[in-house]
């Protein structure tokens, strides 16, 4: 058995994404909101998501500009990476906890809200050069 437990840890390992990532967890906003800007930066170069995403007016662009700096920095820190030849390979905001609260309504009532969070991941890749 624990020779089958060390060849799947092999495999797991083997199989691992290796590129340069980030994640903000618990993020005080909508995952629907974040997605609709995701959605343009995914698959745009480092430099001109930075653009987008500085004159972009949403409210999810600076949590989302800061997690993007933060994956180009791991890789021009951690795997040597140049910050000009990265682009936006995947990026994602999953569902985070959501904090339930209530509002008082008319004759006793109460109305919930759900005040909901998201984990935003942005990870990056080299763009291959070609020949």
């Amino acid at each position: 058995m624990a020779k089958r437990m060390r060849e799947k840890t092999a495999a797991i390992k083997a199989n691992r994404d290796t590129r340069p990532y980030a994640v903000a967890k618990y993020i005080r906003i909508s995952p629907s909101k974040v997605r609709v800007v995701l959605d343009l930066i995914r698959g745009k170069g480092y430099r001109e998501a930075v653009a987008i995403l500085e004159h972009l007016s949403r409210g999810s662009a600076e949590p989302i500009r800061k997690v993007l700096d933060s994956a180009a920095a791991n890789a021009e820190h951690n795997m040597g990476m140049n910050k000009d030849t990265l682009y936006v390979a995947v990026c994602y905001a999953d569902e985070g906890m959501t904090m339930k609260r209530v509002q008082p309504r008319a004759q006793g009532r109460a109305f919930r809200i759900l005040k909901r969070s998201c984990h935003i991941t942005v990870k990056l890749d080299a763009v291959k050069e070609e020949n």
